[in-house]
């Protein structure tokens, strides 16, 4: 063993003192904590945001409750998730509904006795500008998009702070960043964005992260059934400086980072995925230096 005065590790061991942060290990510190995804439902088999999440979550190791207003559209994604050797359950729920949303927090705790991860991820959305938008569908939009976040993490901070902490994970959207003839729908979304940040402030000396995804144009059953053509979706593809499309894999996979412990010291952020959308502007005339 060198001796402390000829050890280089020990110099630098004395200089920022004796309590060395210890290296965190490989994992994401997700299993064994319980998630509710709202959203979680999806059409068919296909893969929307929320059922990504949920999926990815379970891999990890989380125990998972699938919430979505149909049982049916919940039931396939707690299938996948049972056949892969995880824990899920489907709950269903209208998270518009206060008191839909403590009964959902309610049955996850009987269930497993703990909240550690809320994924609010319900939204709709809508076309046109103030002048067009009818103000009953502008309400509803931000009934939806908006208050059904505030009302779900009305329900689980409660249950996060008796467990210790936890993480939510907000799904906003790149429409808030930069609009693009979806006034309600954008309002709404910077509206969570918004609510992350003040719900990260608020919390965060209960121990809870509050961060926030915004993707860009992903192909997802909700956008499948709306009826899309080959070459609208080229059209998205390139609209990504990556020059292609993104999936709901996408999403789950950032909304998996933020509520794990690799991102332990993020909160009050938002995690853009869009291939870079957001980055790209009109194309430069080649006859201008600037």
């Amino acid at each position: 063993m060198a001796h402390p005065e000829h050890d280089p590790t020990a110099a630098a061991s004395s200089a920022v003192g004796h309590d060395a942060t210890p290296s965190p290990d490989d994992g994401d510190g997700l299993r064994g904590r319980v998630a509710i995804v709202t959203g979680g439902g999806a059409r068919g088999e296909g893969i929307g945001n929320g059922r990504a999440a949920a999926i990815l979550l379970a891999r990890s190791g989380a125990r998972v409750l699938v919430v979505d207003r149909s049982e049916q559209l919940a039931e396939p994604t707690v299938a996948r998730i049972l056949a892969a050797g995880g824990d899920a359950a489907a709950f269903v729920a209208d998270v518009t509904v206060e008191a839909d949303c403590r009964a959902m927090v309610d049955a996850a705790m009987q269930r497993w006795g703990r909240l550690d991860v809320l994924d609010n991820n319900v939204g709709i959305g809508s076309r046109g500008s103030v002048v067009d938008e009818d103000p009953a569908r502008w309400q509803r939009v931000m009934e939806v998009n908006v208050t059904s976040m505030m009302l779900a993490s009305r329900a689980a901070v409660p249950a996060m702070i008796a467990g210790g902490g936890g993480a939510i994970v907000n799904v906003s959207s790149i429409s808030a960043l930069r609009p693009r003839g979806l006034t309600a729908y954008s309002v709404s979304k910077g509206a969570v964005i918004a609510l992350t940040k003040a719900m990260a402030v608020d919390h965060g000396p209960d121990g809870i992260r509050v961060n926030a995804v915004a993707p860009g144009p992903v192909y997802t059953p909700m956008v499948a059934g709306n009826g899309m053509s080959p070459a609208a979706r080229a059209g998205r593809a390139a609209a990504s400086v990556l020059g292609t499309e993104g999936t709901g894999w996408d999403v789950g996979q950032a909304v998996r980072f933020l509520a794990s412990d690799r991102a332990r010291w993020i909160t009050g952020q938002v995690l853009v995925v869009d291939g870079g959308a957001t980055l790209r502007g009109p194309e430069r005339d080649p006859g201008t230096d600037h």
